[in-house]
This record gives C-alpha cells, structure tokens and sequence, in this order.
C-alpha cells in the first residue's frame, strides 16, 4: 500500500512537470541538429567592394575586398576568397581560406598567381568565426588585364588594345576594340611560335569578310616554317575565303602539307562548291583549323557560341613540323599567289596545343 502512494505521488509530479513545461512552450529538436549554443549567432555574408560591376582592371593579380560582416558573437574571425571563370564556381582558378579580418572594416585578398588575361572573372567570400560559416557573399565580377602571351605550347593576342604581340607587316590599321585591319593583299601579322606544334589549334575572329572580292584564293590566315614564301614551304598551311575567280566564287578551302608535296590535302572541286557562302562583312565569324592524325576546319557565324556554318575534315598522313613555327594573320605570298584578305578584321587569336580555352577572351565583350 505504501508502495502505490508513492508511485501515484511521482506520476502526479512528472504531469505537473510536463503541464508546465507545456504552458512555456515546449522546443522541438530534430534528430541530427545541433541547437544554437548559449551566446552565438546567425553569421553575416560579407559584402564585396572591389573590383565588383563587371570593372575591368589593369594586372591578372587582384587585390579583391569585402566590408566585414557585422560584428557577432566570440571568437577569431577569418574570410574565405574564391575567384572562377564560372558562374556557378564549379571550379575555380584562386582560392584562399583563413584570411584573418582586418581590423578597418575591409578585409583583403591579394592573387598568388596569375590570372588568365582578357577573361571576366567572378568571386565571393565567407566569413567564419566559432566553428560556424557565413553563407557566401553576393557574387561580384571584373574583368582581367586585356594582355596576350607567347609561351611554350600557347599563343593569345588580343589585338584590341591598339597593340599585337606579333609583327605588323606592310599597311595594317587598329580599329579599336574591333580588333586589327590588313589593308591590303600584301600586308599581314606575324608570329613566331615559341615551340613548334604538331598537333593543335589555331582560331581567331574575323569580320570585314564579303563575298565576291577580285581574289582567287585569299588567305584568311596561313603558317609555314619560317619567314620564307609560304608557296614554297613544305609544311604550307593556309584557310582561305575565294573571291573570283574562286574556282568555285566564294568558297570556304584550305590546303596543308604534311612535309612533303606527296602529303597534300585540299578539297576538290566538289567540296570546294558545297563549301559556297555568302559571308556578310558585318558579322564576326570565328574561324577554327585543328592540325594533327586530322586536319579539320570550322566557320562559326557570330562569335563561340553562334551556328556552325562550315565544316570539314580528313584524316592526314605524316607529321607537321615547321621550324620555326610561324603563323600569319593573312599570307605572305601575294607575289606569286592571292595573298591576305584585303580589308579582314581580326581579334581574339590563339595558337595553341590545346583547344581554346572557353572563358579566354570573355573580357572583351563588355556587358
């Protein structure tokens, strides 16, 4: 008997317990959360103050700043820094954690290594502090030093600054940020390739192109062995746009050798007369060529990003290895054959081993 009483006065108390704790409101806590501990905070993104609003800036090592978060809770405070080539930061080309806040209201990343040039660039930062993370800041972006480069296995140039890392030759003309002009048949642009490439890509972007021109075979761009006419060179390479007499007008063609005049390759006439088209002067048009076990040529309509309007390939024999490597904007044989493409516009070259990479040159288009 002594035993019920006192089981009935303990069930007595534990309602009364839950009775109370119900009138205070009870907190629910889901298995696997941590609930907040006794003095932190929800933390606060950063905010980015510069380079921010697509700014283009003048070095591929910036100095990147955010505005501190608001002050909260205990505890050392450091920032996390991103920088991609993509929006949705699925990779990225600088990254920095534990970068200790300052104690003026901005904190500061400075780039260890280069950035690529001519490229819209996007970051972001987060703070921690405790254990606990910010979510990310708003995404900002800038764009890259417009610059180019001529290293072992990659050439890029710009050619929209006013400037060309190559070799103007005869009457060419700076057309601002549409790129460089060659004047005539006679004129063009040279590179000499830091390494020589049996295998990769040239493209760049081209407009002034009409049809119809007094050029049977004018070269859009060419590359030989050295500075000697390219009529004569072994490893003769060269695209052309033809004017008339174009054999057939206005056809898109192409001849490469491999070394030797037994390792020829060009479309016949057939090819040549499905490759006809009208190519408007006021359109940019991006020309590609791909050399190695298959040579293979692309005219884009627009830009990287436009419809495929041509394209060609063939597998090839032999090996191509000019020494030295060296490309033109146009040809340098228009004593003999149809020299460059009088009036063509060119911007955003690259010559590499490797395809284009995609972000390279984003920055000259400005949004």
């Amino acid at each position: 008997m002594k035993t019920q009483q006192c089981l009935t006065v303990a069930l007595a108390v534990s309602i009364a317990t839950l009775v109370a704790c119900s009138e205070s409101g009870p907190r629910s806590v889901t298995l696997g959360d941590s609930p907040t501990s006794p003095g932190s905070s929800q933390l606060t993104a950063p905010t980015p103050e510069s380079p921010v609003a697509d700014a283009q800036i003048d070095t591929v090592r910036p100095t990147l700043v955010v505005r501190n978060s608001a002050a909260s809770g205990s505890g050392a405070r450091t920032y996390e820094f991103q920088i991609s080539d993509r929006t949705d930061f699925l990779s990225t080309v600088a990254a920095r954690s534990g970068v200790a806040e300052s104690a003026l209201g901005t904190t500061s990343y400075a780039a260890e290594t280069d950035l690529a040039p001519s490229t819209r660039m996007y970051w972001r930062a987060r703070l921690s502090q405790g254990g606990s993370t910010s979510a990310w800041s708003s995404t900002a972006q800038f764009r890259t030093k417009v610059a180019g480069f001529n290293r072992p296995g990659e050439l890029y140039d710009p050619l929209t600054s006013s400037e060309t890392i190559g070799t103007r030759v005869g009457s060419t003309t700076f057309m601002g940020t549409r790129g460089i002009r060659v004047d005539d048949i006679n004129s063009f642009v040279r590179y000499q390739l830091a390494l020589t490439l049996t295998s990769g890509e040239i493209s760049v972007e081209v407009e002034g192109l009409a049809p119809n021109r007094p050029s049977e075979k004018a070269r859009i761009f060419s590359m030989m062995d050295g500075t000697g006419r390219l009529f004569d060179s072994r490893y003769l390479f060269n695209v052309q746009y033809r004017g008339i007499p174009g054999n057939p007008n206005n056809a898109i063609s192409y001849k490469l050798l491999m070394g030797d005049n037994s390792l020829k390759y060009e479309p016949d006439f057939g090819a040549r007369s499905a490759g006809v088209r009208s190519l408007n002067p006021n359109t940019t048009y991006l020309w590609t060529a791909r050399w190695g076990s298959t040579f293979r040529l692309t005219v884009r309509e627009g830009g990287a990003t436009g419809p495929v309007i041509y394209d060609r390939s063939e597998p090839t024999a032999g090996t191509y290895n000019p020494f030295p490597h060296t490309v033109y904007l146009g040809a340098n044989d228009a004593n003999i054959e149809s020299g460059s493409f009088a009036g063509a516009i060119y911007r955003n070259l690259w010559v590499g081993s490797q395809p284009r990479p995609a972000s390279l040159g984003s920055a000259l288009a400005k949004r």
